[in-house]
C-alpha cells in the first residue's frame, strides 16, 4: 500500500533516486538522511510506524532533501512493485536500492517457535529475493544495491541461529545477483555490520551484555548507525562504483 506525501520533487528528472526499505528508524533512517545529504531524492519505505517514516521524511525536507514515505510489505511482490511505481512517478526513475528491512528473533535452535523462525524468513530471505527482484529489473545503469547482512553469520553467537541462516541465504543471493547484473553498469553489494546501537539490536540486551559485545571489536565501542550509513553512501557513490559482488563486514574489526 502506498500512501501520498506533498514532498513532490520539483526538481529534474535526471537527479539520483533511492529506494531505502526499513527506512525510517534505525540504520535504514540514517542511511535514508546520508544519500538525501549527498543529494539523492529518496523513497523511505517502511512496514509499520508511519509516525517514524514520517519524522524521517520531514528531517531530510527540513534540511533541503527530496523525501516521500510509502509504506510497503517488503515481502509482498505487489506492494514492492508499487514502491518502485511511486519512486519512478514522482523523480523519474531508481539508482539507488538499499534493503535495510529486516527481522531478528533470538532463540536457541532446540527452543524456536517455528512460527517465529517462518516469519524472520519470510522478511529477511523473501522480502530481499523480492526487493532485489525488483532492483534487477528496474535500476538504470550505474545504480546500486545494497543488501544487509550481519557479522553474526560470521562469529555464530549462540541464539543467532534462525536469524544468521536468513542473513547467510542474503549473502549468497546478493553475490549471484551481482554476476547477473553484468553488461549493465549496476553494482551489488552486501553490508554486514557488527554490534551497533539500534533499537533492533538494543531491544532485551542487560547493559552488561551491552557493554561485553561493545568491547568486542579491537575499536571497543558499538557501531553507530552513522557509521553504517556512511559505508552504504561509499558504495552507492560515483567513488565506491568499482566495489561489486563483496561482503563488507563493517564491525570495528569482529573476527
Amino acid at each position: 500500500m502506498t500512501e501520498n506525501h506533498p514532498a513532490r520533487a520539483d526538481g529534474p528528472a535526471a537527479a539520483r533516486v533511492a529506494v531505502v526499505t526499513g527506512g525510517s528508524r534505525g540504520i535504514g533512517r540514517s542511511v535514508s538522511g546520508r544519500l538525501a545529504q549527498d543529494g539523492l531524492a529518496v523513497v523511505v519505505c517502511y512496514a509499520h510506524d508511519t509516525a517514524a517514516a514520517e519524522e524521517t521524511v520531514t528531517a531530510i525536507t527540513a534540511s533541503g532533501g527530496r523525501a516521500i514515505r510509502v509504506q510497503a510489505d517488503v515481502a509482498d511482490e505487489n506492494a514492492v512493485a508499487a514502491v518502485f511505481d511511486r519512486a519512478e512517478q514522482e523523480f523519474g526513475g531508481v539508482d539507488v536500492v538499499v534493503h535495510s528491512a529486516g527481522l531478528l528473533a533470538l532463540s536457541p535452535i532446540a527452543e524456536l517457535d517455528l512460527a517465529v523462525l517462518d516469519a524472520v524468513h519470510r522478511t529477511n530471505v523473501r522480502g530481499t529475493f523480492v526487493v532485489a527482484q525488483q532492483a534487477a529489473r528496474r535500476l538504470r545503469a550505474g545504480g546500486s544495491f545494497v543488501g544487509f547482512s550481519s557479522s553474526v553469520v560470521g562469529t555464530q553467537f549462540p541464539a543467532y541461529g534462525a536469524y544468521a541462516a536468513s542473513k547467510g541465504a542474503v549473502e549468497a543471493m546478493t553475490l549471484i545477483l551481482a554476476r547477473e547484473m553484468r553488461g549493465r553498469d549496476i553494482t551489488v553489494n552486501t553490508v554486514a555490520p557488527g554490534p551497533t546501537a539500534t533499537d533492533l539490536f538494543l531491544d532485551g540486551k542487560t547493559p552488561e551484555q551491552i557493554d561485553r559485545l561493545a568491547k568486542t571489536p579491537p575499536l571497543e565501542r558499538l557501531g553507530t548507525p552513522e557509521d553504517i550509513a556512511d559505508v552504504v553512501a561509499f558504495l552507492t557513490s560515483p567513488e565506491g562504483h568499482w566495489v561489486n559482488g563483496q561482503i563488507l563486514r563493517a564491525n570495528g574489526g569482529m573476527v
